[in-house]
This record gives structure tokens, sequence and C-alpha cells, in this order.
């Protein structure tokens, strides 16, 4: 994964744990617009969630900083 994929997976992921609390479920969509204005990135986030590591669509937001942390 990307350095610049990583940072924004923790940047909203650590947002959206502040606004919501620790309980709160993300989906790889977090970390775009609604926008498919860099489609390789979006493809990348969705390989990485979805085939790497077999993630439901939602995903509690600390497991998925923590992975991404590990660099796994």
């Amino acid at each position: 994964m990307r350095e610049c994929l990583r940072s924004k997976v923790i940047e909203v992921c650590t947002k959206k744990i502040s606004q919501k609390g620790d309980n709160v479920g993300v989906s790889f969509y977090a970390f775009f617009a609604n926008k498919n204005n860099n489609p390789q990135l979006l493809m990348e986030a969705a390989t990485w969630w979805i085939e790497t590591h077999q993630l439901d669509h939602f995903e509690k937001a600390h497991k998925i900083m923590t992975m991404v942390k590990q660099g796994l």
C-alpha cells in the first residue's frame, strides 16, 4: 500500500474514532471523496481490503488503523 494511502487511512480512522467513538466502523470508501478522481488508488484500497485481507464491508476503524500501522 502506498504511503499516501496509509496516511489517509490513519487520518480518516483517527477522525472517525474521535467523532463517533471507539466502536465506529469504516469501509474502504471512507478514504475517498464521492468522486472517482483516482481510480488506481481506489483499486489499491479495494484490493487490500477485499482480496488481500478478505475484510467485511464495514470493519472497526481501530482494527483497520492497527493493520495499516503494522504494515499489513
